[in-house]
């Protein structure tokens, strides 16, 4: 998603609501729910050495977790020491501090941190990244520091905004001796630098690029140092890395391009390249870009994580939008592939197949989840499947060998017409079917919620005011509310899947958002929502404004709850249950605690024991889930919000769950720079 700009919305709500707090008498004189107050939404030259603690053997540590968010994207773990039975049992059992977030208070730059890392488990240690793209090595019993590597990256403000660490990944030689340095090595990018580690010492591997740094070359000039980042973790097959990038999409329309690039995983010599926009007019997606637009479009990159399929040597890429994303009319078409599913061959990088799952996307619809590789049980035989969530909260279903819908998929009318002079609207969009949505779309004025009949009446109002037709309403000058948001719907996070049963949990979110396009040099509806100039959308006649639809209160105007969890049978598409994720507490004290689902960044894991942990909240709180009914079975408190995705692991015979808890430049939540292992206490 593009998340500088869902972080000014973020910011905006917040601010909206810090500036009607004085309303709030009034409005109890007019209405005793009032209690229920709502204050929702808060390298470079000399390269150095890690800094080495003790190493000490863990050969009996099981549960391998060698690839952050999970191989697959399954997030499942078959360890079951912990279960519904005996979760309530849960106690910390140790808490690691990165030391970052001191560094961050004194440089005032809470706005732009984030730890959102998912660590991993190899050869002994766990190992993780902090939101500067140090790496370090833990021990998994105690969380003692073993090893810190620091790349001393360059930075700029507009750069900052968005920059995140979401992982590592490790590769092991099969080739080299056990005692060999770099025999199992940790990859890992930082802005355009990508870097191998020793796993064991936390030195760069030598024989990686120059001296372990490998510098991905852009074609074009950058605006800024850090325009395009490699961010999240590398996906790894035929002992290769691919590596997606990360873009502010709606800065300028003639960006970079947003190629994916996969590198020898030894060497660090590339090995091959794709470009989502095809460039070659002989190729017939070719024509879906009119006006000559694919010439020069820039971004349409994977910013989120990629899956791979070793047994059948595909990759699969969730590709993002396009550049200038919220205005389209200089490339008119559907755009392929944008917005898409692809399907790559391994080896070669040569696409495979892919399914377009927003036509001429103008609404930051991209794909923000990793593809969930699964077996899908259909007239009584098994197809190996490839499941794909959006931020519309779809959910559609592939045979990934072929492409074909498991699920049927149809296109459907969408809102025609538009202020925005120029711009070409796509008269259908795809729907699958089986599968219900996941998320509500639209929002009618009748339709307003509010805790009081009051702060109903300013919602109501608010909507009325707006464009409001239901999903792919276009942006406008006027403004067009968005429900889904470019939030989600599903976002980053993914979801959980049961290998065995296909039972799918998936968490989701419920906030619209007003979008206005702003000719440049109007003013514009909300002034928070300009972040070093990020969406200026430039090389388009406008520029860009968005905000959370919000009351008074600070309350979204859609109904609760604002985040939920669905359980799905991926076979049937029926819904087995759905649950708030958290409550509207928040750090103000006259928030209540109720269920109301919280905004989250995140996602969950599922285990053999019959748990779905989930954390992601602003409460500051992870809770364990009954996979069977959604009950919630265990609560703790966080340091900070654990806006990440949960892993456990086990040693010597003891099971850990394990989450990073830093909050995120996303929401306005208290900040933290805390790793929290959870354990049965004995």
């Amino acid at each position: 998603m593009n998340e500088g700009i869902a972080q000014s919305a973020h910011t905006e709500f917040a601010g909206r609501a810090n500036h009607h707090r004085g309303r709030v008498a009034l409005l109890a004189l007019l209405a005793v729910a009032t209690v229920f107050l709502v204050w929702l939404y808060d390298l470079a030259p000399g390269w150095p050495q890690a800094t080495i603690g003790e190493i000490r053997a863990a050969d009996d540590a099981v549960g391998r977790w060698p690839v952050a968010n999970s191989e697959g994207g399954r997030h499942f773990s078959r360890l079951e020491q912990i279960n519904r039975g005996n979760v309530r049992a849960l106690k910390v059992a140790w808490t690691y501090s990165t030391g970052e977030l001191s560094g961050v208070r004194a440089a005032k730059a809470a706005g732009s941190y984030s730890l959102q890392f998912t660590p991993i488990l190899v050869d002994g240690s766990l190992i993780g990244c902090t939101h500067n793209m140090e790496v370090f090595a833990l021990d998994p019993e105690t969380g003692g520091q073993r090893w810190r590597f620091n790349p001393r990256r360059q930075q700029t403000p507009e750069g900052a905004i968005f920059s995140k660490c979401r992982g590592v990944v490790a590769w092991t030689d099969s080739l080299l001796a056990a005692d060999i340095l770099c025999k199992t090595r940790i990859v890992f990018a930082a802005n355009l630098d990508i870097l191998a580690l020793d796993a064991r010492s936390g030195r760069l591997c030598r024989g990686f690029g120059t001296n372990g740094v490998v510098h991905v070359q852009v074609e074009k000039p950058m605006a800024f140092l850090d325009e395009v980042q490699l961010r999240s973790p590398g996906a790894l097959i035929n002992d290769t890395v691919i590596f997606g990038s990360t873009f502010i999409e709606d800065y300028r329309v003639d960006q970079p391009s947003g190629k994916v690039r996969a590198f020898d995983v030894r060497t660090g010599a590339l090995r091959w390249e794709y470009d989502p926009i095809p460039r070659d007019p002989a190729d017939p997606a070719y024509a879906t870009w009119g006006k000559g637009s694919a010439a020069y479009q820039g971004a349409t990159n994977v910013w989120t994580f990629i899956s791979v399929d070793p047994g059948n040597n595909l990759v699969f890429l969730p590709t993002s939008a396009t550049s200038a994303e919220y205005f389209g009319g200089h490339r008119p078409g559907d755009n392929k592939w944008s917005s898409s599913l692809v399907a790559l061959n391994a080896s070669t990088g040569k696409q495979v197949w892919a399914f377009q799952t927003t036509h001429h996307d103008i609404f930051d619809y991209d794909l923000p989840a990793q593809p969930i590789l699964v077996d899908i049980t259909k007239d009584g035989r098994k197809i190996p499947a490839v499941v794909q969530l959006t931020k519309q909260g779809f959910v559609f279903v592939f045979d990934r060998r072929t492409g074909e819908p498991i699920h049927p998929i149809v296109e459907k009318p969408v809102p025609q017409g538009t202020d925005a002079l120029g711009e070409w609207l796509s008269p259908t969009q795809p729907y699958p079917t089986v599968i219900p949505e996941l998320t509500p779309s639209g929002l009618k004025p009748e339709e307003a919620w509010g805790f009081t009949p009051v702060d109903r009446y300013f919602c109501r109002k608010r909507i009325e005011k707006y464009r409001s037709e239901g999903l792919y309403t276009p942006p406008t000058l006027q403004g067009s509310i968005f429900l889904p948001s470019i939030a989600g719907g599903a976002n980053w996070g993914g979801a959980a899947v049961h290998p065995e049963t296909n039972l799918m949990v998936v968490p989701t979110m419920n906030l619209p958002v007003i979008l206005t396009l702003v000719p440049h040099g109007a003013h514009r509806p909300s002034s928070a929502s300009a972040i070093h100039g990020q969406d200026e959308m430039l090389g388009t006649p406008y520029s860009l404004d968005v905000q959370f639809l919000v009351s008074p209160l600070g309350a979204p105007c859609s109904a609760p709850p604002w985040g939920k969890l669905s359980a799905v049978d991926l076979n049937t598409g029926k819904i087995k249950w759905e649950v708030p994720i958290g409550t509207i507490e928040s750090l103000k004290p006259l928030a209540p605690p109720l269920m109301m689902g919280s905004p989250y960044s995140g996602g969950p894991l599922m285990t053999a024991g019959g748990v779905v942990f989930m954390a992601g909240g602003t409460d500051k709180k992870i809770r364990a889930f009954d996979t069977d009914t959604g009950k919630v079975l265990w609560t703790a408190k966080l340091p900070a919000p654990g806006m990440s995705v949960p892993m456990t692991y086990s040693i010597k015979g003891k099971q850990y769950v394990v989450l990073a808890a830093g909050g995120s430049n996303i929401f306005p939540t208290p900040i933290g720079d805390s790793v929290v292992a959870f354990a049965l206490e004995r």
